[in-house]
């Protein structure tokens, strides 16, 4: 007898256990077009061309031992037919051989088994056998508490167990995982997957597959694309209602009222999803209708709502779908890329409530993602409510605002601009603004100040004291900054030609504006002045240890301290001498102010 086999029951390994059971005897024939099949996909990094050519070595082998001929024949296939496999074109070439050598064709494919009887082709149907999830291996490394599970090559398995916002890293056994026991555990997957209609292989990948197994979302990865094989399957541990996360009645409302764009925010392994899930159950109970987009289709979600992944690869053309579908809602599950962000604004622009899930650390870091890839006047339209989730719990709550006003921080009236107010959607605060400035644009921080400004601004107050007892710092940002000082004490703080200010701006690299500090007043008297040979003398009795001012009628000449007999003497051949002297010939008065 002769066999020709095909490449389905090479990759599930059923040829070399049926040698090995003597059920097979005779002439085994592998299509050269099978070889080249299997070949292309372990080039392509697929699990299954790496699975069929380790079985046809290991076929070889127990077929030398049995006595057994294997042989290699057919044509090899183009690269145009390899690229139509799944159109045909391999199995064509596999049934040709198997009617020109007159041999028994072997498959586990119904689809090639039903053509090839139909053509009169002696034919071996091999059902292929049936793998659930719940008996998969991967499955046994599961308890009720665990989150995830991670297999990495030479490395002892580990999960994560415990409650979201408590999980520990727990070690599995004491004995590393080897190569093959972790492509069996995969093979066990992949088929489990193929086999089951509620799982599905989501992405398949050079050395990357990510398999939807029921709850299970696991991703294998392989070299080249990482160092050694790994296998990583994460569940929800938690299937919650919208009641359990305390979301108060005006969300709720909030939520339903009308279409809406929402980000639901928060760190990896925070429960975005487990929420998003929950709030998409919510709107089926309160008649909305809701669909999902998402990569892979891992929320847990009724059975009502349609799952959808990306059509041919792109969520472009799965949102072109959804506009002619007009649900009344959509959640999109991990909105991360420039194109996630644009397919969302798209689809929220044309009037379909959305609801986005995004990584950030922080609420307001949610919004920011969409600079650059929204229009910033467009993206209050596209979002006007960010819930942000962390451990598990509703943390931080925020709704967008759109208005024109001179923003936080700006003096000026001719400076108002449009500007995106976020807002604390309990406390009804505004936290945050977006605008422009310049060609920049601005998340400036609203009532509490950043800390790098408070560090700021006690550098500039203890610089400004060294001139002046009192004064009031503004930080507008990090590179500019108002103080204000009494009136009459601006000339001292700003020293001759402005070299004071000037040189404390150099010191801090900041831009000071001195403007007058109302409703404080300095002490000014009149001062009466003697001279030396080599100085001018200024009576300041009782004034003994103090800091003054010393002006010429109403310009500020210099600062001097007043010593123990109450005089300043002022060298004639310096600067401060000199501009006495100028004075006096005018016929000015010297004051002091302290």
């Amino acid at each position: 007898m002769k066999y020709v086999i095909d490449t389905s029951v090479l990759i599930e390994g059923r040829i070399s256990e049926m040698i090995e059971k003597g059920e097979l005897k005779g002439t085994i024939i592998i299509p050269e077009a099978v070889l080249a099949e299997l070949e292309a996909q372990a080039n392509f990094g697929k699990m299954s061309g790496f699975r069929g050519l380790e079985e046809i070595k290991i076929l070889r082998e127990i077929a030398e031992k049995k006595g057994i001929r294997v042989e290699f024949k057919g044509e090899r296939p183009t690269v145009e037919q390899i690229r139509l496999a799944k159109s045909g074109e391999i199995d064509n070439l596999i049934r040709m051989l198997a009617e020109k050598e007159n041999a028994v064709l072997i498959t586990s494919d119904r689809v090639q088994y039903t053509v090839a009887v139909a053509k009169g082709i002696k034919s071996m149907y091999l059902k292929q056998e049936r793998i659930t999830p719940e008996k998969t291996k991967i499955m046994s490394f599961f308890t009720p508490d665990t989150a995830s599970v991670h297999l990495r090559e030479g490395i002892k398995p580990y999960a994560k167990k415990g409650k979201i916002g408590d999980l520990k890293l727990v070690v599995l056994r004491d004995e590393p995982m080897s190569l093959d026991e972790l492509h069996d555990i995969a093979h066990e997957i992949l088929e489990a997957a193929r086999q089951d209609e509620d799982s599905s292989i989501e992405i398949e990948r050079k050395g990357a597959t990510v398999i939807q197994l029921r709850d299970l979302r696991i991703a294998i990865a392989e070299k080249p694309f990482a160092d050694k094989m790994e296998i990583t399957a994460v569940r929800p541990i938690a299937k919650v209602t919208i009641d359990e996360y305390g979301v108060s009645e005006e969300l709720k409302k909030r939520i339903v009222e009308r279409q809406r764009g929402i980000l639901i925010a928060g760190p990896p392994g925070a429960g975005k999803s487990t929420f998003a899930a929950s709030v998409a159950n919510y709107l089926m109970d309160k008649g909305y209708l809701v669909k999902t987009m998402e990569s892979p289709r891992d929320l847990m979600v009724r059975d009502e709502i349609t799952q959808y992944a990306p059509l041919e690869g792109d969520m472009v053309l799965t949102a072109d779908i959804l506009l002619l579908v007009r649900p009344d809602y959509t959640i999109y599950d991990e909105v991360r890329k420039t194109s996630d962000f644009q397919v969302f604004a798209d689809m929220r622009l044309a009037g379909v409530g959305m609801i986005g899930v995004t990584h950030a650390t922080r609420a307001v870091d949610a919004i920011q993602r969409m600079i650059g890839r929204v229009e910033l006047g467009m993206i209050p339209q596209v979002v006007d409510t960010v819930i942000f989730i962390d451990a598990g719990k509703i943390t931080k709550i925020y709704t967008l605002n759109f208005t024109v006003k001179v923003p936080y921080g700006m003096v000026e009236a001719d400076l108002a601009r449009p500007v995106i107010e976020i807002v604390d959607f309990e406390t009804k605060k505004v936290e945050y603004e977006i605008y422009t400035y310049g060609e920049q644009v601005v998340v400036m921080p609203v009532g509490e100040e950043k800390e790098e400004y408070k560090v700021l601004k006690n550098a500039i107050e203890n610089k400004v004291k060294d001139y002046v007892d009192v004064c009031e710092v503004e930080v507008l940002s990090s590179k500019k900054a108002i103080v204000k000082v009494p009136e009459e004490y601006i000339p001292h703080l700003l020293g001759r030609k402005g070299r004071r200010i000037k040189r404390i701006e150099d010191e801090l690299k900041v831009s000071i504006d001195v403007q007058p500090l109302k409703g404080i007043r300095r002490e000014k008297i009149e001062a009466e002045v003697s001279e030396t040979a080599k100085h001018w003398i200024i009576n300041a009795k009782g004034l003994e240890g103090k800091q003054v001012d010393v002006f010429a009628g109403d310009e500020y000449l210099f600062t001097a301290s007043v010593g123990k007999k109450g005089i300043i003497r002022v060298r004639k051949d310096k600067d401060a001498g000199k501009a006495i002297r100028l004075a006096l010939m005018r016929g000015e008065k010297v004051y002091l102010q302290y």
